[in-house]
């Protein structure tokens, strides 16, 4: 899997045909959700370049991140002059460039995709790495391939367009970001003012949240081995977010992964020494800014059921990114089932649910 470019634009038009001129193709596509063809699609809609594209739209949030929604762009790319030789431009957030970049990957074999991510989820996760797929069968991301977007730009004046509950989605992502790297990022993180947001002063965050997951994408470009600290709070992320879309709550992808690390900060703090402390500051935190998913006792074996599906199991054992402190990163640790339960334990307990 090659590099990924990614530009961190501050001239969206010049930057976009920049990409678009060096990437030879004959037939051009833009995809977005409702979402975004209301919101991002009219700050790019009248650039000459984009005047001859064909715009495919899909329904928004993670429930149309589907095969019935990957059909249907299947169907655009056929009917509308599709080649293996075409571009495909995925305007939105995740839930578009992971299922642009798969049908992209998909399409006749393959053919070239941009990323241009509009929500700071995708910023800093979804649209950078390489990671393609789609939900199938109640499980998130259960179908798919690595395959890079042949270029990422990266736009922070789409973030004006967001709500605050898809801000601070993302900003869980890049609140793992910092756990994984150096005690300075994470408090700099902690110390982030999301009530009153700076957006100079985020997008620099933005800029060193990427550069955190590209170098480490780069080392280890398919998960063998320290890619997977990026799946620190995933696993039992997961498997809330599974839960909540199958029990009709569905939740924001970054709630799930603020709420998985309460969790896997907690086995981190039992199996490999986390501090207590800086345990108890990033479970303050992520109370204070995400709320709590409440669930019962009666859930526990559904919620451990779900993980041991998750991606990265070998053996049918449950598998999981843990850290000895602040950017001390332990992959592939294990936990038997009286422990993911004393887990969730102590996330109802410290969540207050």
């Amino acid at each position: 899997m090659n590099p990924q470019n990614i530009i961190l634009s501050r001239d969206l038009e010049n930057d976009l045909k920049k990409i678009v001129v060096s990437c030879p193709h004959d037939r051009l596509f833009v995809l977005t959700d409702r979402t975004t063809r209301e919101q991002c699609w009219p700050l790019i809609r009248d650039f000459a370049f984009l005047k001859e594209a064909h715009e495919i739209t899909i329904g928004a949030t993670d429930e149309h991140k589907n095969l019935d929604a990957l059909a249907h762009v299947w169907t655009e790319l056929s009917c509308h002059g599709g080649t293996r030789h075409s571009l495909l431009i995925n305007l939105g957030g995740g839930m578009v460039t992971d299922l642009g970049g798969f049908a992209a990957s998909t399409f006749k074999r393959g053919i070239s995709y941009v990323n241009i991510p509009t929500t700071l989820l995708a910023m800093v996760d979804a649209s950078v790495g390489g990671k393609t797929g789609i939900n199938f069968n109640g499980l998130k991301n259960e179908i798919g391939v690595f395959n890079s977007a042949y270029a990422v730009l990266l736009h922070t004046e789409f973030l004006k367009t967001l709500d605050d509950g898809n801000i601070r989605s993302g900003y869980a992502e890049m609140l793992k970001h910092g756990l994984i790297s150096r005690i300075e990022e994470w408090a700099e993180l902690m110390n982030f003012d999301l009530q009153h947001i700076d957006y100079g002063h985020l997008q620099r965050l933005v800029a060193a949240s990427v550069a955190i997951k590209e170098r480490i994408v780069q080392e280890d470009p398919l998960e063998k081995g320290i890619r997977k600290a990026l799946n620190l709070g995933h696993t039992a992320g997961h498997a809330l977010e599974s839960l909540a879309m199958a029990e009709g709550r569905t939740v924001l992808h970054g709630y799930a992964v603020a709420w998985g690390l309460v969790c896997e900060l907690y086995l981190s703090n039992r199996r490999t020494g986390f501090p207590t402390d800086t345990l108890r500051q990033t479970v303050q935190f992520i109370k204070d800014h995400y709320g709590v998913f409440p669930f019962d006792c009666r859930q526990y074996e559904r919620l451990y059921e779900y993980m041991t599906h998750d991606k990265k199991n070998a053996s049918g054992i449950i598998n999981f990114t843990l850290l000895g402190h602040v950017g001390d990163i332990r992959i592939n640790q294990h936990a038997d089932k009286k422990e993911i339960f004393e887990m969730l334990d102590f996330y109802r307990e410290v969540m207050g649910c």
